[in-house]
């Protein structure tokens, strides 16, 4: 995996497991070594390797383990209330994010056509599904939309190709969308907030302890 210990900076490869651990009050409460350096994949695992989080209402976690299919295991499967960020929440709070009109999030949609229009005008018609299979077997659902080869004006036909002349399209997750709507209102609860805003002085001390004061840099 790629060390952050390099004098160098550069991020050498060496070998070492991605140690897990589970806190409360800055107790550890269960722990697991995965073999892959992603953090977003030891989440179900480590979940479904203890009971014990089935005592607690929420998890609590930071970006790094915010995903459709984790959302989906802690919502749906273990009705429990996922207190994750996914990755670009914070951007999505600034005002450039929600003021620019080239982003999808900012389009019109309009739900009896089932259709998207930019800023510049260009209509998006739904045009069909397509999968996407995870490393770990979990399937997203998209929907396809493309930009109609004929537009309200002969300027907007002009639009919608792309410069390499190809023709304009953009895919939709409307699951992915519903489970960062969840999150969004989990994490800006006054209760949510207060106990995310926790997470720093819960889990990162234990961190520092066994990094500094007991020298696990690194698990062989």
């Amino acid at each position: 995996m790629c060390m952050k210990e390099d004098a160098m900076k550069n991020r050498t490869l060496k070998p070492g497991y991605n140690l897990q651990i589970a806190t409360q009050n800055q107790f550890v409460l269960a722990y697991d070594l995965y073999p892959n350096p992603s953090d977003t994949r030891t989440l179900i695992p480590f979940l479904n390797s203890n009971d014990l989080f089935h005592e607690f209402n929420c998890i609590v976690a930071d970006a790094g383990y915010g995903s459709e299919e984790n959302y989906q295991h802690i919502i749906d499967d273990m009705e429990k209330i996922p207190l994750i960020p996914y990755t670009m929440y914070r951007k999505e709070q600034s005002k450039k994010y929600k003021n620019d009109p080239k982003l999808r999030h900012n389009w019109h949609y309009f739900e009896d056509l089932d259709c998207y229009v930019d800023d510049q005008g260009v209509q998006f018609s739904f045009s069909h599904y397509n999968q996407r299979k995870h490393k770990t077997g979990f399937e997203r659902e998209f929907k396809v939309y493309k930009a109609d080869k004929v537009q309200l004006t002969p300027e907007l036909d002009k639009l919608v190709l792309t410069p390499s002349g190809n023709q304009r399209v953009i895919s939709v997750n409307q699951v992915w969308d519903y489970y960062k709507s969840k999150a969004k209102e989990y994490l800006e609860s006054d209760s949510g907030c207060q106990l995310y805003a926790q997470r720093k002085i819960e889990v990162e001390p234990v961190f520092g302890q066994m990094k500094r004061n007991f020298g696990v840099r690194r698990v062989h």
